[in-house]
């Protein structure tokens, strides 16, 4: 399993595996009871784990940083339905970075949730890199892009030696 195709969907609790996506939803597996079930986009939001972000003093940090040190802290992980100021003094410990004011203890809470998930189920927590295609695929545009301005220029030269274009007037009503 892949962190990159692990989501969280709003209403329901929960990680999920986003096997397939369609226009209108998404198939996902239950990473808690492996249930499979499609998720209409209508009615929930997909949010990928990759992209969340947390609040920090300073730059916000992916989640990724947060569970890296959540994995290398030598604090016990506190229980997921724990009172938030237990999870808020865990944190304070683990990750003294983060800006309490903005990360709320029902987002602190989650992250726990999800982190102990995430270790029962063996999910390698680190953000996708790009592939070598991925990385060529700019110099090829660039390549393209000079290749069509080089192109353009006869164009131009051809298109000032065209007719004028008969300009469709329409019909008058009686």
């Amino acid at each position: 399993m892949e962190y990159n195709k692990l989501v969280s969907i709003t209403g329901l609790s929960g990680l999920f595996e986003l096997i397939s996506s369609k226009a209108d939803g998404g198939i996902v597996r239950s990473l808690e009871d492996k249930s499979t079930k499609f998720v209409s986009n209508r009615l929930h939001s997909f949010s990928h784990l990759e992209s969340i972000e947390i609040f920090t003093t300073r730059d916000n940090v992916n989640l990724v940083d947060v569970f890296t040190a959540m994995k290398n802290s030598k604090e016990t992980l506190p229980d997921g339905k724990a009172d938030a100021k237990a999870i808020k003094s865990y944190f304070e410990k683990v990750y003294p970075d983060m800006d309490f004011e903005r990360v709320y203890g029902s987002d602190m809470k989650k992250m726990v949730k999800w982190f102990d998930v995430l270790t029962k189920n063996n999910v390698d927590i680190k953000l996708s890199e790009a592939t070598p295609a991925e990385d060529a695929a700019p110099e090829v545009v660039a390549e393209k892009k000079t290749a069509s301005s080089k192109a353009a220029a006869p164009k131009a030269a051809a298109v000032k030696s065209a007719p004028p274009k008969k300009i469709n007037t329409p019909r008058k009503m009686a």
